[in-house]
């Protein structure tokens, strides 16, 4: 086992983990969804150019696929963010980062029906544990998980599903930084234009504020994403989306600690439902 490789991914992990607490603690400053992804997107495509440059690993699209990196930015992910952050404001940020982790379920099924990738046994069973992990916790807290909330993080699920499908079979020679580098400021213009829009875009105004967009920007968004990288080029993709299975654990743990979120048998059941569900599609080759 390559445990720096490991470590990286887990890392990585860490950081996706901290996008609903800071989340919830953004919300609870006042700060709206709209200026929250602005200033997420802005300041992490800043830091991805920054450090892509400095790598010379900055290459721009052009034509066809800088047309879809662009939509698939402005369209797909900034959908994706905007359904968790409304997500969390209806479930706490560890049940918002259990549901979400059935993406990697629908992705199998997106891949199934846009792909014509075969749909097994195997992939039928995931996709009923991970959607009765959700059941459970659904079912046995409804004021906790918050039906409401439930259905727009799955739709938050079955939107990133698509555009993990389609950026793969679109763009299948681009590399996954370099696409992430158009991704980021596509999906920050959208947000700009929407909070511009709603009249609902504020810049931030005390440096509390400005620490929770920078820590969402950085910490929870441009250090995972290099941090997954660098792993996955020392262990693989299989093993690596293996061992980031840790992030809605690492989620709940963390919103226990910071903010106070009870952990229930039942969210520590249906977690493992979701849990158990991914790994069995993310094994399925092997």
């Amino acid at each position: 086992m390559d445990r720096v490789g490991t470590g990286l991914v887990l890392v990585s992990a860490g950081g996706f983990a901290t996008l609903g607490v800071f989340g919830e603690l953004a919300a609870a400053a006042g700060l709206s969804i709209p200026t929250v992804l602005t200033f997420r997107f802005l300041l992490a495509t800043l830091v991805v150019w920054l450090l892509l440059g400095a790598r010379g690993e900055l290459r721009p699209l052009r034509g066809r696929t800088l047309a879809v990196g662009l939509l698939l930015g402005g369209v797909g992910y900034a959908a994706m963010s905007g359904l968790f952050f409304w997500g969390l404001t209806f479930m706490t940020a560890g049940l918002v980062g259990i549901v979400l982790y059935t993406y990697p379920v629908f992705v199998v099924g997106a891949a199934a029906i846009g792909l014509d990738e075969p749909v097994t046994r195997r992939t039928v069973t995931a996709l009923v544990a991970a959607l009765a992990g959700v059941a459970l916790v659904t079912g046995a807290d409804p004021a906790g998980a918050d039906p409401r909330g439930v259905a727009v993080v799955l739709a938050a699920a079955v939107v990133y599903a698509g555009y993990i499908t389609a950026s793969r079979s679109a763009l299948a020679t681009v590399d996954p930084q370099v696409l992430t580098a158009h991704v980021l400021p596509a999906a920050a213009i959208s947000y700009l234009a929407v909070g511009t829009v709603t009249g609902r875009l504020a810049v931030p105004a005390t440096g509390y504020e400005w620490a929770l967009v920078v820590a969402i920007a950085v910490v929870a968004t441009a250090v995972p994403i290099f941090a997954f990288f660098a792993g996955l080029r020392r262990i693989g993709a299989s093993e690596a989306s293996i061992v980031s299975t840790a992030e809605p654990v690492l989620t709940l743990l963390l919103g226990a600690a910071v903010l106070g979120e009870p952990i229930t048998p039942a969210t520590a059941v249906g977690g493992a439902l979701v849990l158990g569900g991914v790994l069995l599609v993310q094994t399925g080759s092997k």
